[in-house]
């Protein structure tokens, strides 16, 4: 398979004007997949064995990543206007938006764009994590309430809100945090009892098991991200009867939604149907 980091540049206010694929363009329809989630990736394989000639976009968000199939690039857009540039320069047919279920400014963005440039979007949002019996779930609105939600336990709080997330909690000098993260915290994280350690998922139980029992977890601090890749701690902290303080999502975007890369597809073709009849 090509892969390209960047194929066209940002369209922002520093790149240089992008360069159109046309040359040897085959007669696949386009897929713009807003990725940096396992979601992306998982809809990057699927049209691409659908037939669909595909290009996954990273925000840059994460400085260590594994290549999707198909063509990538990474950087921002620009905003509502690069992206409908992009669009426009790429001759891209369909959008598919697999990004974070909290990346909320992206998808905001994809709508516009798609509503201004006459591009489908359709919306990959894996379901929520919901509460199990034996479950001690506290559910706060955004992560100042959670940093504020945090309760003092014997053992550290394993913080998995994501590295660019974590300022709220560093004025918490009554609570230890055990954070981890992909890549290290891009700022210094001032607290007095921090321990930073790094991983990728997906975590099986068992290493999640490992980690509550090494480090003495007391509580529990994440997003309410969905999917199977991160959902291990929850089952264990359920297990150990650890208090878990949940970060609410942002209501789902508007437009098409669906909640698996297979379902994507499907809407994708009707969608590309209808666009080009």
């Amino acid at each position: 398979m090509r892969q390209l980091r960047r194929h066209a540049p940002d369209h922002d206010g520093s790149a240089d004007p992008a360069q159109s694929r046309d040359a040897g363009r085959d007669d696949a329809p386009r897929i713009l997949i807003l990725g940096g989630s396992s979601d992306g990736f998982a809809a990057a394989e699927t049209f691409m064995a659908a037939g669909y000639s595909v290009t996954t976009s990273f925000a840059g968000v994460t400085e260590t990543r594994r290549a999707p199939v198909g063509i990538f690039r990474v950087g921002g857009f620009g905003g509502v206007s690069g992206l409908v540039a992009y669009l426009a320069v790429e001759n891209i047919d369909l959008i598919v938006d697999a990004t974070h279920p909290y990346a909320t400014q992206i998808k905001a963005n994809a709508r516009e764009a798609s509503i201004l440039s006459g591009v489908p979007l359709v919306h990959v949002v894996r379901p929520a994590w919901t509460p199990e019996p034996g479950d001690d779930w506290r559910f706060a609105p955004d992560l100042a309430t959670a940093a504020a939600m945090t309760p003092v336990t014997f053992g550290p709080c394993f913080l998995t809100v994501g590295r660019s997330k974590i300022a709220p909690f560093a004025n918490r000098h009554d609570v230890r945090f055990l954070i981890r993260t992909v890549d290290p915290p891009a700022f210094a994280f001032d607290h007095p009892t921090t321990l930073i350690i790094q991983g990728r998922g997906p975590f099986s139980i068992d290493d999640e098991r490992a980690l509550f029992e090494k480090y003495g977890v007391g509580c529990l601090v994440t997003a309410n991200s969905g999917g199977d890749g991160a959902a291990a701690k929850l089952a264990v902290a359920r297990e150990r009867g650890v208090p878990v303080v949940i970060v609410d999502r942002q209501p789902p975007p508007e437009g098409l939604v669906v909640t698996t890369a297979t379902e994507a597809l499907a809407v994708g073709r009707d969608l590309l149907a209808i666009r080009r009849a």
